[in-house]
């Protein structure tokens, strides 16, 4: 009788199986980092251009807007740094982990994004609270991503300490909050990287 139901369920119980695998060894991440990916792909997820929305202005009402944030970093080599090196550029904070599936679902978009970047007038500030920063250091060897990615060297203030990640925050040369986005989005559009120079000017 189970063999009759196995012939009859076979595709069904080799779906789950190959579920099950997944779910359960080192497949996680790669799998479904890359389903959300796709999901990416389809446009649905794009980033809307920053542009200070008055709910966000209200919601952080309470943060100083003069620059900026004292928010003190380290570098993948372990050397101290600070937002305010960045004063007089717009800021694209992205608060991310190796092992957050939609973190690294957005992460292929940050680095195109990145490099079609002036970054004379436009910096990127890819935080990683990755517990161990080795992790985070062979992942990005391993994908070639060249974006700059620091360690936090301090308890993470308003506005960068959302409830979950990946969360990206944008910041106006002067240090004012120009946008935040909790979520994983696809930054790469013309638009955004149009708002991104325009708030540079």
């Amino acid at each position: 009788m189970l063999s009759t139901w196995l012939r009859k369920n076979l595709g069904e119980v080799f779906a789950f199986a190959a579920l099950a695998v997944v779910m359960t060894t080192n497949l996680r991440l790669p799998v479904l980092s890359t389903l959300q990916r796709g999901l990416l792909a389809t446009g649905l997820w794009h980033a809307a251009p920053p542009t200070a929305p008055a709910a966000l202005l209200v919601q952080f009402a309470s943060v100083r807007a003069d620059y900026p944030y004292p928010l003190p970093l380290l570098t993948l080599n372990g050397r101290p740094a600070n937002l305010r090196q960045f004063r007089g550029k717009t800021v694209l904070v992205n608060l991310w982990a190796s092992w957050c599936p939609p973190c690294l679902a957005e992460m292929p978009g940050l680095q195109a994004l990145y490099q079609k970047t002036d970054t004379a007038k436009v910096a990127f500030v890819l935080i990683s609270l990755d517990e161990n920063p080795n992790k985070a250091r062979a992942f990005l060897k391993k994908k070639g991503y060249t974006l700059p990615v620091f360690f936090p060297a301090a308890p993470l203030p308003t506005p960068f300490d959302p409830p979950s990640i990946p969360s990206t925050v944008i910041l106006t040369p002067t240090g004012r909050l120009a946008d935040r986005h909790d979520g994983m989005a696809d930054y790469d559009t013309p638009a955004f990287l149009a708002a991104l120079e325009k708030l540079a000017e």
